[in-house]
């Protein structure tokens, strides 16, 4: 078991973090709970799927992260003719006279990753994707290379054109540790928008963090305290989303189909420490954990044909689930 932090260590860390967080809000406004969501992803090491309208800012957010962190930054448009070596990178034939293969790094070779628009490329383009995000590193004609470390990869989709895109199939999807909706923003927004940036350019900001400053970032949350009480916790809210299980709510046994993954155990534990260090707490509490679990659990559930018929989103089935679930067992 890890060194608790310590109140100095705890205090520092969470500076750190709310720069980081600051320098978003900056970028994006009036999104603090989707920058607070990204943030958070940061700390725990995860990838987030952005789901929203075009326009939004998700791509500035990106790159705004890039910057503030001073990673290599790349963008990766997903078309349908898009090909898996177009993204992984690939052998190319090079030199004169005694000529020989040579490999050239694709666009995922970078710390920050977007991939913008992931359902319009093929079924076979996507899954290059799931090596890399799982294992950290990519496999082309039976050499496997390493990824940049750290490494994130930030998604997009478009939710309103949906002819010629293909579904993230769940496999693909339970690689997210956050899927985030980008709500659209109001009339205030806008019009702060229209008169402090000319063309709606984004502002110049520096970065906040170094390689070792993150990388002391990444060991503080790491050291977060997780109680055993919540981590019961943790295990009765997953264990709760099977339909099979006796305690599942009655919200999961009619509208679910598959429950979530050991996956969202782990997610749910990291991202509650993320958000933990955030607040400036040395442990985590059951507030974090229901503060992460709707990001983490929206994607990793898969619905039945029931809730399709009665419109049920899968929001409405996880509050249901936190709701049924005590924090403490009853006897």
């Amino acid at each position: 078991m890890s060194e608790l932090l310590s109140p100095a260590e705890v205090q520092g860390a969470a500076e750190v973090a709310a720069q980081l967080k600051k320098g978003l809000n900056q970028v994006l406004l009036d999104q603090e709970t989707v920058v607070e969501q990204v943030v958070v992803a940061v700390l725990a090491r995860g990838h987030v799927l952005l789901e929203g309208l075009p326009g939004l800012g998700k791509t500035e957010l990106c790159k705004a992260l890039a910057r503030l962190l001073a990673l290599p930054f790349r963008r990766i448009q997903f078309t349908p003719d898009l090909l898996p070596g177009d993204i992984t990178g690939t052998y190319v034939l090079e030199g004169e006279g005694r000529r020989e293969f040579t490999f050239r790094e694709g666009p995922l070779f970078a710390s920050i990753v977007l991939a913008d628009e992931i359902n319009r490329s093929s079924p076979k383009t996507q899954s290059a994707l799931l090596e890399a995000m799982q294992e950290r590193s990519v496999t082309v004609l039976g050499q496997t290379r390493s990824l940049p470390d750290p490494f994130f990869v930030l998604a997009t989709q478009n939710p309103i054109e949906l002819e010629g895109t293909y579904p993230l199939p769940e496999a693909q999807l339970d690689r997210f540790l956050f899927r985030v909706q980008v709500p659209p923003v109001g009339a205030k927004t806008l019009s702060t928008l229209l008169t402090t940036r000319v063309r709606g350019a984004p502002p110049a900001l520096p970065p906040v963090l170094d390689a070792e400053s993150l990388g002391r970032l990444f060991a503080a949350t790491d050291r977060v305290h997780l109680p055993g009480p919540v981590a019961d916790f943790i295990g009765r809210l997953v264990e709760a989303t099977d339909p099979r299980q006796p305690h599942a709510p009655d919200a999961v046994r009619r509208f679910v189909r598959y429950g979530a993954s050991p996956r969202a155990a782990l997610g749910l534990a990291a991202a509650g420490r993320a958000l933990a260090l955030l607040r400036g707490k040395p442990n985590v509490g059951f507030d974090e954990v229901v503060a992460v679990a709707p990001a983490i659990l929206n994607h990793r559930l898969v619905l039945a044909y029931e809730a399709s018929l009665e419109k049920v989103a899968s929001t409405e089935v996880i509050r249901a689930l936190i709701q049924a679930v005590p924090e403490v067992p009853r006897a």
